[in-house]
């Protein structure tokens, strides 16, 4: 009879585990799918856009203060005003890892792309992990973004104000106007199909976001997408209306619909004698008083033979009969 093998140690099971639980993990990590993230295109434009208001405003109310400046002065820093703005919005939403403005209403930030292998060696629950942007992909994104449109734009003024392109002496300037069209042909071609390639697969709206490979995700995936329609509607009314009345006004004889809203108005008897005195045209007293044939309502000189000459069939503005003749006030029509 032979005897039984001896028992294994108590801690025989712990050992095994420890030395077993790196292969399943690596086991199951490899045979663990990615899982498909689709992040809304419309969101992604929609925060691009929010953007963009978001500096038109600040740029609105920043030049609000400089309304009391010299006429024009803000116009050659315009460049520098907008990289300015461009820089603050930056400085306090990407680069502290905090979402832009639009990208905070439509629940989207910044991930990077290029850890993606670490990330799902981990556990997966919802394919929207990932750290946010390293502090390189910070600097290099405002480099492009704020000092790359600041520059390109500098270069365009300058170049168009030197007329490089109509520099037939100076063959150096003509080359570089030649180099830098070339240059931006090639940079809307690279970003036309960038675009097609973000409606094929939803990922990275621009060049910089795909050179740095960061990729707009949701912030939550519990938080649904909410569009309030309010807004958009008083602006479609509002657009509409606009163009309606546009396409109306002109239409319309503003001396019928004087004279239909003149019984609303005030009564006659209230006038005063500065209201018949003045010109009605730019109420002022007239320097070289006419007046109106067969009205005899004064105008001055400029402003009635103006209107005579623009209109054929010029109508008196204060009691609506068609002038025929002007004639200077004090003359007698018989001389």
């Amino acid at each position: 009879m032979t005897p039984s093998p001896p028992p294994p140690p108590d801690d025989a099971w712990i050992r095994s585990y420890h030395r077993l639980l790196p292969e399943s993990q690596s086991l199951l990590a490899s045979r663990r799918s990615i899982i498909p993230v689709a992040i809304s295109r419309v969101n992604q434009f929609d925060a691009a856009r929010l953007d963009v208001e978001m500096s038109a405003m600040l740029k609105e109310q920043l030049v609000k203060v400089f309304t009391l400046m010299k006429p024009g002065m803000l116009f050659q820093y315009e460049p520098e005003l907008d990289a300015f703005l461009e820089f603050l919005i930056w400085r306090f939403s990407i680069w502290v890892d905090k979402p832009t403005p639009g990208n905070a209403l439509m629940n989207l930030r910044y991930r990077d792309e290029r850890v993606l292998a670490k990330v799902y060696s981990r556990i997966v629950r919802t394919g929207l992990e990932g750290p946010g942007l390293t502090a390189p992909q910070k600097i290099w994104y405002c480099v492009a973004s704020v000092g790359g449109q600041y520059l390109f734009s500098r270069l365009q003024s300058f170049s168009a104000f030197r007329r490089w392109g109509d520099s037939e002496q100076r063959p150096l300037a003509r080359r570089l106007w030649t180099l830098i069209q070339r240059i931006e042909g090639i940079y809307k071609a690279a970003s036309f199909l960038n675009l097609l390639s973000f409606l094929y697969t939803g990922r990275y709206r621009n060049l910089i976001e795909k050179a740095l490979k960061a990729r707009l995700v949701y912030r939550s995936p519990h938080m649904n997408r909410s569009v309030s329609f309010e807004y958009m509607n008083r602006q479609l009314v509002w657009n509409e209306f606009s163009e309606m009345l546009l396409l109306l006004l002109p239409l319309l004889n503003s001396s019928a619909v004087k004279n239909i809203l003149s019984p609303f108005a005030k009564d006659k008897s209230s006038s005063t004698k500065e209201d018949t005195v003045n010109c009605p045209i730019c109420q002022v007293d007239p320097a070289i008083p006419f007046i109106a044939l067969p009205c005899q309502h004064r105008y001055c000189y400029y402003c009635i033979r103006t209107r005579c000459a623009s209109a054929a069939s010029f109508r008196c503005l204060r009691c609506n009969e068609p002038v025929v003749a002007i004639q200077r006030e004090g003359v007698s029509s018989g001389k």
